[in-house]
């Protein structure tokens, strides 16, 4: 079947799947204090993830990311990832997770073994109270959640999204506590997308600042791009660094990925304003042809992108049930 490609000449391989709205945490930069859920009965039942993800598949994606909310507290979860694991036959090269690993421990073996090629892991600060009050959470189920993925052989990166006047301070704390441990670290600059609407240019911590802090003890050197959302670099010639600098150098040129919701709707853009009901239309009975032309008609009129509109994004759906 034909691939997707937008009206900007971008082929899309990345897919992002959220299982779930709900989370355990509350992250400031993500969802308000007390959110509401979705309704269960709006939520993708798992045999419609499963269409979903092999239309797409089938149309040229190769790599599907699992994401939330929190994705440990789908309960069907593990029949997810097997049944998304067996369409490596039609051309799924590889499935991730994006966790904040708190209560992955008990299953980190078993979502290795069902399929789950690596993870993502959000620890946006290694110091207790900072990583509390980022949270509203206490990070040792996190650091338990990320021993348990080292003890079972995962491959995982650690990603932290860096706020002035909240976790500058840890920037190179944390990347000395990851870099002991070989665990490659990401950070990431804050983006427009928080639910209560506080974002503020000025909380922006910029990749060269990011750079700046950690150049004072170590040597950081850019190797070359290919199409990860993240800025790689070497420190001290050895370690993987990457930086997600959408603010202050969006890299929107090359994006190919998608994502849905937990309800499927489709955004081709994080930062798009609407998306397109893939889980209403298959609920209404729509055949996979109809859905099909659905989702080329939306990846074809994609937005460039973050850098052609910068701002906060304005829509009722927040980060949390867009997915991570």
């Amino acid at each position: 079947m034909s691939p997707l490609i937008d009206r900007h000449g971008r082929t899309k391989r990345k897919l992002r799947i959220s299982l779930t709205d709900r989370c355990n945490f509350r992250c400031t930069y993500c969802m308000p204090e007390h959110p509401d859920w979705l309704p269960r009965a709006s939520l993708l039942e798992r045999h419609e993830i499963l269409r979903l993800a092999g239309l797409f598949v089938d149309h040229g994606i190769d790599q599907i990311r699992l994401t939330g909310g929190e994705p440990l507290l789908r309960r069907d979860l593990l029949e997810c990832v097997r049944e998304i694991d067996g369409l490596r036959e039609r051309g799924l090269a590889r499935l991730s997770m994006t966790t904040n690993a708190s209560r992955i421990a008990p299953k980190a073996r078993e979502l290795v073994a069902a399929g789950i090629d690596d993870f993502n892991v959000s620890l946006d600060a290694f110091d207790p109270e900072t990583f509390r009050r980022l949270t509203r959470r206490e990070i040792a189920p996190v650091l338990d959640g990320i021993d348990a993925l080292a003890d079972a052989g995962a491959t995982m990166k650690l990603n932290a999204v860096v706020i002035r006047g909240d976790n500058e301070k840890d920037i190179v704390p944390l990347l000395e506590w990851a870099m002991a441990r070989g665990l490659p670290l990401r950070y990431i600059e804050y983006m427009p997308l928080d639910a209560p609407g506080q974002w503020n240019r000025s909380q922006v911590v910029t990749e060269a600042e990011i750079l700046d802090a950690i150049r004072v003890n170590h040597r950081v050197d850019e190797v070359p791009r290919g199409h990860d959302p993240a800025t790689p670099f070497l420190v001290d010639g050895h370690y993987p660094l990457g930086i997600i600098s959408t603010v202050s150098h969006p890299f929107c040129a090359t994006c190919d990925r998608l994502r849905i919701t937990a309800t499927g709707e489709l955004f081709t853009c994080l930062f798009s304003p609407i998306g397109t009901p893939l889980g209403a239309r298959m609920r209404e009975g729509v055949d996979d042809e109809a859905l099909a032309v659905h989702v080329a008609r939306a990846v074809w009129l994609k937005d460039a992108g973050y850098a052609s509109r910068p701002g906060p994004v304005d829509r009722p759906l927040t980060m949390h049930a867009m997915g991570g």
